[in-house]
């Protein structure tokens, strides 16, 4: 998620230490949910500047092989500047509640209320990079796997199995492709992070490799939520993980999307000022002139955008939990 500060909006007579407590809970629910925001470069968009942003993206010059003449000045090069544009949009939502339920309720119904909306909106915010994300076309699918260890090789979505699993091999293969590149590590970090659900990660901590590798792993935990390091991949789980069923899958199989990320892969953007705010109307806000009737909400500004494909690959896999998993 971009650098945001959170507001809560309410009537001025509500304490400070209340507002700082709500927008806490809020927070609190709100970032864990993040994962896919956390690793996107952040590029906030000036107010006054409409809603769409332009990122520019400049070619990597050509290698300077041939020699120079003495006293001759060469033809020289120039820079080739792509764009990228992409549109910051506005969601959120609300709860209505009573005075009869603030009454009556065991607890405390702001609280309970901005907790599920905090989960709400880490997951819609989330959700929206996501997409964005997984929609890249670098894309390994991974191959058949017998028990004996024979390989047969996967290069389309509805070909894959139910012994079409991650491995540590098909993770290091991503890997490769990345470094291929010459990409960058991913901000704070210190090599690329890949991103899978709990039922991906469970595959990857059965297969022999995995025990091997962690073995020799020395390096400290760096995120929240990391199962380990392979080679330079710190992996990262979350249900947030994309999962797909029906068209394009293999029957009665859901297929996992699995996305490793190096640096500057994709950015993420809101409108400045108009980042992740905290809604409250307590009763007898507005036109309710018998005090009946309150609300809690949130809204944001968020967009998302890819802007090197190169700089990411999509694992397309099954999973042990394929026959029962639903898509998200």
């Amino acid at each position: 998620m971009p650098n945001t500060t959170t507001q809560t909006t309410l009537i001025p007579e509500m304490a400070p230490e209340i507002k700082e407590y709500y927008v806490k809970t809020l927070l609190n629910t709100t970032q864990p949910k993040l994962v896919y925001n956390k690793y996107g470069d952040k590029y906030p968009l000036p107010a006054g500047n409409g809603t769409s942003m332009e990122w520019r993206r400049f070619s990597k010059l050509p290698k300077a092989l041939t020699p120079l003449t003495e006293g001759v000045t060469p033809a020289g090069n120039k820079l080739e500047v792509s764009t990228i544009k992409g549109t910051v949009k506005q969601y959120g939502d609300w709860i209505r509640y009573s005075d009869i339920i603030k009454l009556a309720a065991l607890d405390n119904i702001v609280v309970q209320g901005t907790k599920a909306l905090g989960s709400q909106a880490g997951r819609t915010l989330d959700t929206l990079t996501r997409e964005v994300v997984c929609g890249g076309t670098n894309v390994m699918y991974a191959p058949s796997v017998d028990a004996d260890g024979t390989e047969t090789e996967v290069l389309t979505r509805d070909a894959l199995t139910a012994k079409s699993k991650m491995t540590v091999d098909l993770i290091l293969k991503g890997a490769t492709e990345l470094d291929a590149f010459d990409n960058d590590n991913v901000e704070d970090g210190d090599g690329y992070v890949l991103i899978v659900h709990p039922y991906v990660a469970y595959d990857i901590r059965r297969d022999p490799e995995w025990k091997h590798w962690q073995q020799h792993n020395t390096s400290d935990r760096l995120y929240q939520d990391e199962v380990g390091k392979i080679g330079k991949v710190r992996v990262v789980e979350t249900s947030e993980a994309k999962i797909i069923t029906g068209d394009g899958c293999p029957d009665g199989l859901a297929v996992f999307m699995s996305m490793m990320i190096a640096g500057h892969a994709y950015g993420v953007t809101e409108l400045e000022g108009a980042g992740l705010q905290h809604i409250i109307k307590p009763l007898g806000y507005g036109e309710d002139p018998l005090n009946q009737r309150a609300s809690i909400g949130w809204k944001a500004t968020h967009g998302a955008q890819r802007l090197n494909e190169e700089a990411m690959v999509r694992l397309e896999t099954t999973s042990s939990y394929s026959k029962m998993a639903a898509a998200n």
